[in-house]
């Protein structure tokens, strides 16, 4: 079956492309051992669909083989998160599958995606933010945050080049439509993690016909904009902290932190701000307002959370131990990612997809927003999700609009969210299934983010390899426990 490429003629697609026949390579990824077995190579694929005879952008590839040929099904390709790659590392991908039952029955292909890795980059010059890291920054500082986003899509601008206007959600779904037809496969079936269940939804939605089994875990929200699904994080963390709240407060005689969720409420705010009155206060209450978010969504960390709670208050109080003390007990939660601030290139993925939707040009937007934030969702650097991103200063227009998901023509896949997901709202995942009618299994009173095999949630694992391999869906409404369980302290007498 000819493919046809979405908004672009398909007989002006050189055949070239399409009878590449890599040169595969045992040799492993630099630096590291692969996966016996594992193959890798590289194609060429149009820069622009568009104009397929302009340049060529080349991808890296990578293979494993089924283990057992007689029971084999075709390819699983895989695409993780970001949008970025999560380092450029989606050739591993099949490395993490090699020890289920995926190896058995299917060749598992990975890729690193156009701008990452192995694959031709997209840079991006750093930019180092010059405001203070702030979880709850007050409004003179507004300006400065914003200022450090304009430079930051310039920085964007000036490495990116005319490669930046082609990094983009539908053309990574024509990259891999264009490694299923080297590959020589009629279908693909697939697995994607956050980002990448998007691009499946996306890839579905263009080439319905070479869609065989699909898995979307941890979905962003299928009709959100990127500007709102960054939002929606600040509820997603806030939800997990008020479920820990509410969990504290239940165990008054043990954590003494209050009786229900708004008593410890208070003494989280108390503790933040006796943090604000240390020396270096602002980076201590930013900290601890970063832990609050974190380790609530971590069930099995709850204890530890209302215990480091109740040691600051009594650290950071006059006659405590002071600053020293509160910095040990948040040594292990960070501020900023260091490659926002070190060296002079970097990949320059994030912003160009996330630039895909339309984002607000009027700075007044964000400042509201950050101030609704600021008082609401201070935990988990709530407030950098509603601050002016690179969008309201973006320096280049979109190739195409972003593609309406559907599914027409492809067969129903399954979705995996937990309720508790920080990154990806639970609510996203919901809205995805509904929309694509695909089944739903929800992770229950989880914190997690990408599950299936890489997060070692054997519960979520038996469901989904039933699935992949044998093709038998779970029932509507199926549930699966996550892999942290609640501390067993037994809850006050009522």
């Amino acid at each position: 079956m000819a493919t046809i490429w979405p908004g672009i003629d398909a007989a002006r697609i050189p055949e070239k492309f399409h009878t590449q026949r890599p040169c595969w390579s045992k040799e492993p990824l630099a630096g590291r051992e692969g996966f016996p077995g594992t193959e890798y190579a590289s194609i060429e694929v149009p820069r622009d669909y568009a104009d397929p005879s302009g340049e060529r952008i080349t991808l890296a590839i990578s293979r494993l083989r089924a283990a057992d040929p007689a029971r084999r099904r075709g390819i699983l390709l895989s695409v993780n998160g970001g949008p970025g790659g999560d380092g450029g590392l989606g050739r591993i991908l099949p490395e993490r599958f090699a020890e289920t039952e995926l190896h058995q029955v299917y060749d598992l292909i990975g890729f690193d995606p156009r701008g990452t890795g192995a694959s031709t980059r997209l840079y991006a010059e750093v930019s180092a933010p010059t405001a203070p890291f702030d979880s709850r920054p007050p409004d003179s500082a507004f300006p400065q945050l914003a200022e450090d986003m304009r430079q930051r899509e310039l920085a964007c601008n000036r490495a990116g080049g005319v490669l930046r206007r082609h990094i983009s959600t539908r053309n990574t779904a024509r990259d891999m439509d264009m490694i299923r037809r080297v590959l020589g496969e009629a279908h693909l079936s697939f697995v994607g993690y956050a980002y990448g269940a998007y691009v499946g939804a996306v890839y579905g939605s263009m080439f319905p016909a070479h869609l065989d089994r699909t898995v979307l875990d941890s979905c962003v929200g299928p009709q959100w904009t990127w500007r709102e699904q960054f939002l929606w994080q600040g509820d997603a963390v806030h939800r997990n902290v008020s479920h820990w709240a509410r969990w504290t407060g239940q165990r008054h005689t043990v954590f003494g932190l209050g009786r229900g969720r708004g008593q410890v409420f208070a003494a989280v705010e108390q503790a933040a701000d006796l943090l604000e009155r240390q020396p270096g206060g602002v980076r201590l209450r930013t900290l601890f307002d970063g832990a609050v978010g974190t380790r609530s969504a971590d069930r099995g960390r709850w204890a530890e959370l209302a215990d480091v709670v109740g040691a600051l208050q009594t650290a950071a109080a006059p006659g405590g131990a002071g600053p020293r003390a509160c910095e040990e007990l948040l040594s292990e939660q960070t501020t900023w990612r260091p490659a926002d601030g070190e060296g002079t290139m970097r990949i320059g993925v994030l912003e160009a997809v996330t630039l895909e939707h339309e984002w607000p040009s009027d700075l007044e937007v964000y400042y509201n927003d950050m101030r609704d934030f600021r008082k609401r969702f201070p935990y988990g650097y709530g407030v950098l999700r509603a601050q002016p991103w690179v969008g309201a200063f973006r320096t280049f227009k979109p190739a195409e609009p972003p593609t309406l998901l559907r599914r027409d023509g492809y067969p129903t896949g399954l979705v995996v969210q937990a309720d508790g997901d920080p990154m990806d709202h639970y609510a996203g995942g919901v809205a995805m299934a509904e929309l694509l009618g695909h089944r739903l299994l929800t992770v229950e009173d989880a914190g997690e983010h990408e599950i299936y095999v890489l997060g070692a949630n054997s519960h979520v694992d038996a469901v989904v390899h039933r699935y992949l391999v044998d093709g038998r869906l779970p029932a509507e409404g199926t549930f699966c426990r996550g892999v942290s369980p609640r501390p067993d302290i037994p809850a006050d007498p009522v």
